[in-house]
């Protein structure tokens, strides 16, 4: 895994070297527009319906730095007006200098400051040390933050790795006000019951940078790559889902969403109302204390 540390500030940004699987010169579904997708090269989690296995090893992938990267862009930036640039992966948080020399020079172009949008799990990201990833995130516009499971155990059993640094890169987005756009791939079977979902409402009910909420349907296209890297296919007799019922599912993600707000606005004004009386209290055995301490004096 690449090490986290902030980018040298004496180091131009164009001149930054990562790993690179691949490049989508027009997406259309990884942020806002038309944007250069970069996908990174490694990843730690080994989500069970990941559909580019490919992209795991953090040896793998092709060298490119930033200024390479910068005129793939400029030669579509026509493309891009309303559009930017996405890091997705593999994991792209796991090379955060790379990312965040990336976005840098894209927000400091000399032909226009470009959107940069950043596609992860947060799978690698440090609570006791978000300082590792600041340069990146000071230079991020919007996050696609992936919701991989919300149950703890269940979401180990998904993806070989634990749920606590996802939900801190979630806590950390939303304590620098980022907007953040919610993904979810609903698996038959693992993702799309309805205590699951509920989990993730409550969990998004917690941010309020949170901007919109993607249900993903689960898919088989990745199923022949790993066949070609003769790796078993974890979810093998899982049928995909239906897309025709994203809908129902997204709005039991909703209305746990809502009924956890609600219930915190009802926690806080009850908490308000409690200090209140207390308060009026101690006001009113001050002002008793006050006329016996009268009394006494008289």
């Amino acid at each position: 895994m690449v090490a986290q540390t902030n980018i040298n500030k004496t180091v131009n940004p164009l001149e930054v070297v990562g790993r690179v699987h691949s490049l989508e010169t027009m997406g259309t579904v990884d942020g806002p527009g038309t944007r250069m997708v970069v996908f990174c090269q490694g990843c730690p989690f080994r989500c069970k319906y990941c559909h580019n296995p490919e992209t795991w090893a953090f040896d793998k992938g092709q060298r490119m730095s930033v200024a390479e990267l910068m005129k793939v862009y400029d030669r579509n930036r026509p493309f891009y007006r309303r559009g930017g640039i996405t890091a997705s992966g593999g994991e792209p948080l796991a090379q955060p200098n790379f990312i965040a020399a990336l976005f840098k020079a894209a927000h400091e172009d000399p032909k226009g400051r470009i959107h940069t949008c950043l596609d992860s799990s947060g799978a690698t990201f440090n609570p006791r040390h978000p300082e590792y990833v600041s340069d990146l995130l000071d230079h991020t516009d919007m996050v696609l933050l992936d919701i991989k499971h919300s149950d703890p155990k269940g979401h180990m059993e998904l993806v070989k790795g634990t749920y606590l640094r996802p939900r801190a890169f979630g806590d950390e987005l939303c304590r620098r006000h980022i907007p953040v756009l919610i993904r979810h791939v609903v698996v038959p079977g693992i993702t799309d019951q309805v205590d699951e979902l509920k989990g993730v409402g409550y969990i998004i009910a917690d941010w309020d940078n949170v901007v919109g909420l993607d249900l993903l349907p689960y898919h088989k296209m990745g199923v022949p790559k790993y066949k070609e890297l003769n790796i078993p296919y974890p979810l093998e007799g899982v049928p995909s889902m239906d897309a025709a019922k994203i809908p129902e599912l997204r709005d039991i993600v909703m209305k746990a969403r809502a009924e956890r707000l609600i219930a915190r606005k009802m926690a806080l004004r009850a908490a308000q109302a409690a200090q209140a009386q207390a308060q009026a209290q101690a006001h009113m055995q001050a002002q008793q204390t006050a006329c016996v301490a009268t009394g006494v004096a008289q």
